[in-house]
This record gives C-alpha cells, structure tokens and sequence, in this order.
C-alpha cells in the first residue's frame, strides 16, 4: 500500500502570535481589533499610533543628550575656574598620558563609556545584518513561490485556450468538410453533427473555468479572450522567465496576479535590502572611525563623526518606527491569512469564494468545484471519439475521400485530450495549495523573524548612539592639546611659562672637554692642598 502524501500546512509561529495580541489604540486613544484590514483608516490609525512611539524615544533621546551637552558645557566651565589648583596638581603628579588624579579619572570614565557604547554599536550592526539577510530570504522564497502559482495558472489558462482552438478548428475544417461529403448518408451526417454539437459543448464548458484567466490576463497582459476565434495557442514559459508586466497605473490589478505581486514585490525588496545595507555601513564607518579618533586623540575626526551620529541617530529611531508598524501589520496578517484573502474583493473577484477556500485550504473532504465541469467535458470527448471510431469503421469504406478529414479529427481529438488530463491534474489543489503555503511560510517565518531583528537592531543602535552623543563632548574636550613643534622635530618652549621652563644643560666645544679630561687626569697637589687649607 502506498503510502498517502501530506497536504502542507501552515501554522502561525509564536512571535506572530505574541506581536498579533499586542493592544492597539487609534488617535482617540481607544481600543481597536487586531483584524487585518489595511484599507480602512480606523487600522492605519492604530498603525501610526505604534509609529508614533519611536518619536517619543526620539525627543526621550534628544532631551538626554541636550542634558549632558548643558552639564558639559556649563557645569564644567565652573568647574575648571574654581578648581585650577587641583587640576595643576593632578597634571604634576601624572603620567604622560593624563590618566590619573581626579581628571585623569574622569578622562578614562569618559573614553570607556564611550567605547562601550561603540561596541554595543557593532553588536546592533551585527544583528541588523543577519536580520537584513533573513528578511530578504524570507522575501526571495515568497517571490519564488508567486512565480511558481503564476506559471501555474499560466499553464492552465493555455492549456484551455489550446484545447478550444483545437475544437474550434476541428470544428471549422475538417467536420465541415465531412459534413459537405457525408449529405446523402443520414447515419453519418447525424454522428459528424454529434461531434460538432459535442466539441461545441466541451468548448462552452472549458470557458466557465475562469480560475487562471483573470490572472494571467492582468500579470502577462494578454488581452485575447479565451472564446473566440482570435485565440492563439501558446506554449508556457518556465517561471524564472515568466513575464510579469507592472501595471503603469501602480495599483493592484483586479482580480488579485500573482506575477504582479511578484515582480512588485521584488523591486521593493530590492530598495529594501539596499537601504538597509547602506545604513548600516555608515553605522559601522561611524563606529569605527570614533574608535580611531578615540585611539589617536584626533578631536576634528571626532566631531566630524559625532555630526553623522546624529545622523545615525536619527535614521535608527525612523527605522524603528517602520519596522514597528510593519511587524504588528505582517503579525494581524499572518495570524489568519485565509480570511483575509477570502474576505478581500482584490481576490475574490471574478472568482467565488469555493474555488478560493478550495486552493487555500485543499481540504480531502472538499470536492473540487470543478469536477462536475471535468466530468462532463471527459465524457464528451469520450463520445466524440465513439462516434469517430464508428465513422472510422462504417463510412470510409463508402465515403473514400471523408479519410483525410477523419484522420485529422482524430489527431485534433488526441491533441485534445493529452491536454485534457494535464488541465485536471493542474486544478488539483495540491500544486497551488503548496506554493501558497511556502509563500506564507516564507513571509510569515523567515520575513517575521527577518524585521525582529531588524527592529531589535534599530532600538540597540539608537540606545548606543545616544550613548556616544552624551560621552564624545567630554571626550574631545578632555583630549590633551599638540605642543609646538620646532624646525628639527624637538617640543619647543615658546608656550610655557618661565617658572615651568627647565634650562637647557651645558654644552662644551671639543677643546674645553679635552682640557676637563687632561686636568682631571692629572692632578695638582698644590692646588688641592691650597683648597684643604682655606
């Protein structure tokens, strides 16, 4: 016994459920539902209330960092002119680099807050690049899988428009002409208009299945209709060159295309993914180029990065913001996707709601709306081909000339139904049932956990930014200023005060130093003598 296949499934991880049961609050600071609804304006309310929130971080931070710039600048400035004496003793007693005493102390304390602040910078870096790469997987597999159902129903809707062009050119040539030559035999002529009455009837069944024709109408841009004699037959191209033409007005097509979605959807991911990556380039240059300042006490570079902190800054509570809104919208989304799709008039329309619950649900217990349809276009070709098997045995011994037009009903007929049976096996549900499936699973996993971090990355580099404002000021100011520096490379005392000036040692021409050695070399009894004596 053969083992029974699985129907995929999906199932809401936990962080859509945690961010789906957060409170939302609208501009009148009432309580709204969690429905995903994105046209309405109660929901965009509730959306631009939880946006909202990083700017009230972003004037938290502003205020914190305006209260250390005011301490820096005010209480410092007293500071140095009442205590003058410490400082000068603090700078006898200390070493070369200007670290002990009590400002050496508050030098370092300074410096260390903000290297580890540039440190927690790069961490955020770090999770914000991982998050960036989850993002844009979970993106590239919900893409993929729209290309993949958009191939699908291209699939089917040529298939359709193969097999009625083949019946209406059945229809129009051969049993035609099979008419014209069987007029004097009444059995033959009744069994050529049965086959005609029944392609008519397969090609008038075939055209209610309007599940891919919409679809592709609006994601390919074919304009042909599936009726009529203007149909063309094409063969399907794989999804990776699947066309998928945007819409020039920008909006969603009506009924909901696959293809469109797809290839808005990639564009947008790409601008996406580029923007992140820049802003994170400059977060780290920023990073690393206040390590090197700090390292080589370069006050103009450190001013000059503590201008894009600011920037940085800025951009991360920003980044916050969107990502907020985003997770609790994907979260409402993700939470029930089926209901929204069912209830959404970009979906259901031109299609009913069964055909919808059919393909996202792909239940073993519901039949395919489409079976009854399947079923009776099958027996009819199943009795064309009855009819032509007797026209084949009966009339051509009498009708000679009736073998051409006969044999190319029969090929028409096979033709006919090898794409009949690929048509049923691409209205099962189970194709399209997956890719909707790995779409949600690639939006809802990989993209949910992709913006977690990318917002924990956001809230991290806005902390430690806001951490390197309020340490750099005390840091530059604390930074020792470069002596002058003579023509031959030796510190110069042209700055110093006379009391902190040493005098230089002697210096001896070659004559001198030579007399001082001989002299001591041999000493004069008499002299010393003389000396002892005084």
């Amino acid at each position: 016994m053969a083992a029974m296949t699985t129907v995929p499934s999906y199932t809401p991880s936990i962080w859509v459920r945690m961010c789906h049961a957060l409170p939302r609050l609208d501009l009148t600071m009432q309580m709204r539902d969690n429905i995903f609804v994105p046209d309405s304006w109660e929901y965009q309310q509730t959306l631009l209330v939880l946006s909202s929130l990083s700017a009230i971080a972003l004037v938290i931070s502003l205020l914190v960092v305006l209260s250390f710039l005011i301490h820096y600048c005010c209480c410092h400035r007293g500071d140095r002119s009442e205590g003058s004496e410490e400082e000068e003793e603090d700078e006898d007693g200390s070493t070369g680099h200007g670290y002990s005493g009590k400002k050496g102390r508050g030098i370092c304390c300074v410096t260390w807050v903000a290297v580890a602040a540039v440190t927690l910078c790069c961490v955020a870096i770090g999770i914000g690049f991982y998050g960036n790469s989850e993002a844009n997987d979970g993106m590239y597999q919900l893409t993929s899988s729209l290309l993949t159902a958009n191939y699908t129903l291209a699939s089917i809707d040529l298939l359709i428009s193969d097999t009625i062009a083949g019946l209406q050119l059945s229809v129009s040539g051969p049993l035609t002409s099979m008419e014209e030559l069987f007029t004097g035999s009444k059995p033959f002529l009744v069994s050529t208009r049965n086959c005609r009455r029944l392609s008519e009837n397969v090609m008038n069944l075939l055209s209610s299945i309007s599940l891919a024709r919409f679809s592709v109408d609006a994601g390919l841009g074919n304009d042909s209709s599936v009726s009529g004699a203007s149909i063309t037959p094409l063969t399907p191209v794989p999804p990776s060159v699947a066309p998928t033409v945007v819409p020039t007005s920008g909006l969603m097509p009506n009924p909901f295309s696959p293809g469109w979605a797809a290839n808005t959807l990639m564009v947008n991911e790409d601008y996406r993914w580029l923007s992140y990556v820049l802003l994170l380039l400059l977060d780290l240059i920023v990073c690393l180029f206040i390590l090197l300042g700090l390292a080589k006490q370069a006050r103009w570079l450190l001013i000059l990065m503590t201008v894009l902190a600011w920037l940085a800054l800025f951009l991360s509570w920003g980044s916050l913001g969107l990502e907020t809104a985003t997770v609790v919208a994907l979260s409402d989304f993700c939470s029930d996707p089926n209901a929204f799709v069912l209830n959404s008039t970009n979906f259901n329309t031109g299609t009913s709601s069964d055909v919808l619950d059919y393909y996202l649900t792909c239940n073993r217990r519901m039949n395919s709306p489409f079976q009854q349809l399947l079923t009776q276009s099958q027996r009819a070709l199943s009795n064309i081909h009855t009819h032509l098997s007797s026209l084949d045995r009966n009339a051509l011994t009498q009708f000679p000339k009736a073998e051409k037009s006969l044999r190319e009903v029969q090929q028409i007929l096979n033709s006919t139904e090898g794409n009949f049976h690929q048509l049923v096996a691409l209205l099962n549900c189970r194709g399209l049932n997956k890719d909707y499936i790995d779409s949600l699973k690639g939006l809802c996993y990989d993209g949910m956990e992709g913006l977690l971090y990318l917002s924990l990355y956001s809230f991290l580099s806005a902390l430690a930014f806001t951490a390197i404002l309020c340490s750099l000021p005390g840091a530059w100011r604390s930074f020792p200023r470069t002596p002058n520096v003579s023509s031959n490379g030796n510190p110069g005392y042209e700055s110093l005060p006379l009391t902190d000036r040493q005098s230089p040692p002697p210096s001896y021409s070659p004559s001198m130093l030579t007399g001082y050695g001989g002299s001591q070399s041999h000493p004069n009894p008499a002299h010393s003598r003389n000396l002892y004596s005084r």
